[in-house]
């Protein structure tokens, strides 16, 4: 049973903090994505913040994505309503953020990981971070990022990455355009803090109006294909392959497709 809150919220210098601090790996379960999306509330309604910065107090750790006993063996009807608060909730809440948010990227960023990262406005990364979507090597698909990566990176980049499910570092995402800026990692913390107060310090109602209207230009087809992507992923996850992919990776073996 869960004795402490996996996110803690803090607000400092009009910069509210939410730290993901889930052992071992921030992996994302029900219970801990339903205190992600309290949190961004929070910073939202919280007139004291003017800025959100997301980082992860677990080191070289920033979320390895989801839990898998969310999937392995579950219904859809119990996999949907994971899939909703992490794509569609979780993105709305930062759609209609009206303050700009920084994710400050400290270690591993993994599937899921990947996804509370790029739904932030900004990602600073440490230098010795490390992205991927390894989904595909369990017999899942990273749904959400078929709409958005290609518009970052390229579409043939794009499809590399997500369909490959390679490991990348900072510098490659840096140079993709994935991540803002790459920072040595024992800076990461005073840089992204940096740069949150930065923001903050700029006038509230044209940051608020103006944050709106680059969300408008710029993220309506991603938003468009939320639901989407919640309905792919899931249906996928039910799949035999997907199944055995995740039992092997629990049983740490090859999988049987």
């Amino acid at each position: 049973m869960q004795d402490r809150p996996f996110v803690r919220y803090a607000v400092e210098n009009r910069v509210a903090v939410i730290t993901l601090d889930r052992s071992p790996v921030n992996a994302l379960s029900l219970p801990m994505l339903g205190e992600i999306v309290a949190a961004f509330r929070r910073a939202s309604a919280d007139e004291a913040a003017r800025a959100v910065l997301l980082a992860s107090a677990i080191p070289r750790r920033f979320s390895a994505g989801l839990d898998l006993d969310i999937l392995l063996g579950k219904p859809q009807a119990e996999v949907r309503p994971f899939l909703d608060r992490l794509y569609v909730e979780l993105a709305d809440i930062q759609y209609h953020l009206g303050k700009p948010s920084i994710a400050a990227v400290n270690g591993a960023a993994r599937g899921g990981g990947m996804t509370l990262s790029i739904l932030c406005d900004v990602i600073l990364a440490g230098d010795g971070a490390t992205f991927g979507y390894p989904e595909i090597d369990l017999g899942l698909v990273p749904a959400i990022h078929f709409t958005h990566l290609p518009t970052i990176v390229g579409r043939h980049r794009a499809f590399e990455l997500l369909f490959s499910g390679r490991t990348f570092d900072a510098a490659e995402a840096a140079g993709l355009g994935l991540v803002s800026r790459v920072v040595p990692d024992a800076d990461l913390d005073r840089e992204a803090m940096a740069l949150a107060r930065t923001f903050a310090s700029k006038s509230p109602t044209a940051m608020r109006l103006g944050r709106a209207a680059f969300m408008r230009a710029n993220d309506a087809e991603f938003r468009r294909g939320v639901a989407a992507a919640a309905e792919h992923f899931t249906y996928v996850a039910g799949t035999p392959d997907a199944q055995e992919g995740l039992r092997a990776f629990v049983e740490k073996r090859p999988p049987r497709w």
